[in-house]
């Protein structure tokens, strides 16, 4: 069984991208809406909150990890591993891998949270790669909050967003964009008309195809949704990302939640 973690929503462009691929795979997601967004807090507070999510996840019997949270993938990725008795997949190499073949300028730019573009983890994944990129990086703190409450592409407080944080981002003319935060993709219809011609990268569908090769074939598809905090708002919002409304979701405690 493969577990999937994110702050909340975003997580789920991972988890449609994992379903895709592997239509037999038993999932378990787990939405941390109790404490989102993780983009505002400290490094130390979000090992915290993946620590006690990546614990809680093994205990429910998964065999591998999908962290479908930049965030905590360029903040806790190397700690999890080290902790976590099964492999763990994040989405920053996945998607500087993708950027650095799809670029033809050199140019990358990478929209994240601020938390993510503090820790400088897409600019070492990206010149290990290939040194010779060009890379902006842009904390969009909005956007998440934005997502979450089901504002979409044609939103105007979007579209406000988009102008404010990429403007400069326009200026640097890149040819190709990683949505390094997983809940972009649900407005990369509002990014991508603010970028014309950048080609978007998807963080959460590169780590998906990643993890999608150590999936085995042999299970019957059930997919088990847990959150930290108002399970009817999460999956009335994650019709947005699925097309639907999801059914099978259950309120769960995490860390200091469960004392």
């Amino acid at each position: 069984m493969t577990g999937i973690y994110d702050s909340g929503l975003g997580g789920l462009t991972a988890y449609k991208e994992l379903r895709r691929l592997c239509p037999d795979e038993n999932i378990i997601y787990l939405g941390d809406t109790a404490r989102l967004p993780y983009g505002t807090k400290s490094a130390a507070t979000i090992k915290r909150y993946a620590a006690e999510c990546g614990k809680y996840l093994c205990e429910r019997g998964i065999d591998r990890l999908l962290v479908a949270c930049g965030t905590v993938s360029a903040n806790a990725l190397d700690e999890l591993c080290e902790s976590l008795p099964v492999p763990v997949t994040g989405v920053i190499l996945p998607a500087s891998e993708r950027a650095a073949k799809t670029t033809s300028n050199g140019r990358v730019a990478v929209l994240a949270t601020g938390a993510t573009v503090r820790s400088g983890a897409f600019e070492r994944a990206l010149a290990s790669i290939d040194g010779r990129l060009e890379i902006m990086s842009r904390a969009c703190p909005l956007f998440v909050p934005l997502v979450e409450n089901g504002e979409g592409p044609d939103s105007q407080m979007v579209k406000i967003a988009v102008e404010k944080y990429l403007s400069d981002v326009r200026d640097f003319d890149p040819d190709t964009v990683i949505l390094g935060c997983t809940h972009y993709p649900i407005i990369s219809r509002a990014i991508s008309e603010f970028l014309p011609g950048a080609k978007i990268i998807s963080s959460g569908e590169e780590a998906a195809k990643e993890i999608s090769r150590f999936c085995v074939k042999k299970e019957n598809g059930r997919t088990i949704f847990e959150v930290t905090d108002d399970p009817e708002g999460f999956s009335r919002n994650a019709a947005v990302f699925l097309g639907g409304e999801i059914e099978n979701y259950s309120l769960v405690g995490i860390g200091e939640q469960r004392l």
